[in-house]
């Protein structure tokens, strides 16, 4: 355990000297939430069922900073640290591999779980916002989806060929769904075929869960949302399992 606090406080202080993570992770959907907020406020209204556009963004910017932490930040991340010998030195210490993965999983979650806390310190601060759901419900949700899309960022790892790869392939699975998913744009704004469409996209499950159990609706309405997140997580470990290489 001491060997695992110590190996995530050192990753902890890297993620942080890294200036693009640190920014798209807590500082990128803070500067959406203010320009969109300051744009169309937080009045409650129908198109919304009753809430604001400020109380709806709020969940949905969460699964932006899950989606570019599990499929930018952490794949180029374990990428790159193959590509320098980082992981092949590190393999050859004392310490177990799974307290290697695991740290990096540790702050990649602390960190995405730290980009929500500020999206909702603001939103309330600034814009009133609003919350009917049950705060067990809200955590538990997160962190299923963010499970689930770093176990995705751990496939893409391991399959990606170099750093650069991992980055390109990461932004082209991530950009059309942050657009898409409703993690930027809200799905009412869609028209009716494309909301059936963007389903095939995992953000889209994040974003429906989040706004979901944000407002108080109860995990029995989410099954959809659940299962495809379940297996996201379990398919993702195996496959990970399998393909994650140290050098």
């Amino acid at each position: 355990m001491r060997s695992l606090w110590k190996m995530t406080l050192v990753e902890m202080k890297l993620f942080l000297r890294e200036p693009a993570a640190a920014f798209f992770t807590l500082f990128f959907p803070l500067m959406v939430l203010l320009i969109f907020g300051s744009i169309y406020g937080n009045a409650p209204t129908p198109f919304f069922g009753g809430y604001g556009s400020v109380d709806v963004s709020v969940p949905a910017y969460t699964a932006m900073i899950i989606g570019s932490s599990g499929l930018i930040g952490l794949t180029v991340a374990m990428s790159m640290y193959r590509e320098r010998g980082i992981l092949r030195r590190l393999r050859a210490t004392p310490l177990h591999p799974l307290t290697i993965l695991s740290a990096n999983v540790i702050v990649n979650f602390l960190m995405t779980a730290l980009g929500m806390l500020f999206l909702i310190f603001v939103g309330k601060m600034v814009y009133g916002l609003r919350f009917a759901g049950d705060p067990l419900s809200v955590i538990a949700a997160f962190t299923l989806s963010s499970l689930s899309f770093l176990a995705l960022g751990f496939v893409l790892a391991g399959v990606t060929p170099t750093a650069r790869t991992a980055q390109v392939l990461g932004m082209v699975l991530f950009y059309p769904m942050l657009f898409l998913s409703g993690a930027t744009v809200p799905l009412e704004v869609l028209p009716p075929k494309m909301q059936q469409y963007v389903l095939v996209l995992p953000m889209t499950h994040v974003v429906k869960l989040l706004r979901g159990v944000w407002i108080g609706e109860s995990w029995s309405q989410h099954w959809t949302e659940v299962g495809v997140l379940t297996a996201m997580l379990v398919i993702g470990v195996a496959i990970s399992a399998k393909t994650f290489r140290w050098e």
